[in-house]
């Protein structure tokens, strides 16, 4: 028996995209940059969050509007693990959405990662994200949902190409340790894979003696050299950043 269409489907929500009445464009005059996504991408204790944490104190003190998104912070709110939903929400909703880090749970992870960063560059922000994301599918899709919504040049993949040895040397947070002696199913270069990127924007040779500043300070040229930062102090009224440290 045929179906009225005018009846509403619960199986197929209605969901219809309400355009703002201030535009991208005039936001970013606003501002006097381009928002993009600066996505920050390598193994567990390659540098990435103290390269993205140490680019985000250069863009400020330049008067850039930028924000960071780092995969850790991430974890204790919009992408927190079960254990931590079910404290407040229960058990059905924290293994609803809860998400750990099996494959699938990381590709849920950086799927409503891409979605919150297309709204900061949306909204004009440099937005720094700072995840392992191992998967090239899944920062693929990434790129592919910001250049569909906005521009071309809205993601910069940036691969913090540091070597394995070095990332286990380093070990900030004992991970790799825990890794090894089988504590940590599921870690990213030790029990599941890391997709290098093919042809990022942007590849930092870490591990080559450089500081975290010096890595941070070719990424900042790299948004300047292409436009981004149309509205930054010059060098002179801008402080010098201050060392920060290897560790991640």
């Amino acid at each position: 028996m045929a179906t009225d269409s005018s009846t509403p489907d619960a199986s197929r929500p209605q969901i219809v995209w309400h355009d703002h009445v201030v535009s991208r464009g005039e936001r970013e005059k606003l501002l006097g940059q381009r928002g993009c996504v600066v996505w920050f991408t390598g193994l567990s204790g390659c540098g990435k969050s103290t390269i993205a944490n140490a680019l985000d104190q250069q863009l400020f003190q330049a008067g850039v509007k930028s924000y960071l998104l780092d995969g850790d912070n991430i974890r204790h709110g919009l992408c927190a693990p079960a254990t931590v939903l079910a404290e407040e929400y229960g058990q059905e909703l924290a293994q609803r959405f809860g998400l750990g880090f099996a494959p699938e749970d990381r590709e849920e992870n950086i799927r409503r990662i891409g979605s919150v960063a297309q709204l900061f560059a949306a909204a004009g922000l440099i937005t720094l994200t700072a995840f392992v994301s191992p998967y090239r599918r899944d920062r693929l899709r990434v790129r592919e949902w910001l250049q569909a919504q906005g521009r071309i040049t809205d993601f910069v993949e940036v691969f913090v190409d540091t070597p394995l040895a070095i990332c286990e040397q380093r070990d900030p947070k004992g991970l790799y340790q825990k890794a090894r002696a089988g504590l940590i199913p599921h870690f990213t270069g030790i029990s599941d894979p890391y997709e290098a990127p093919e042809a990022p924007e942007i590849r930092l040779a870490a591990g080559d003696g450089r500081t975290p500043r010096e890595l941070a300070a070719e990424v900042f040229h790299y948004l300047r050299e292409n436009k981004f930062l149309l509205g930054e102090k010059p060098p002179s009224e801008a402080s010098p950043s201050p060392g920060i440290d290897n560790g991640e």
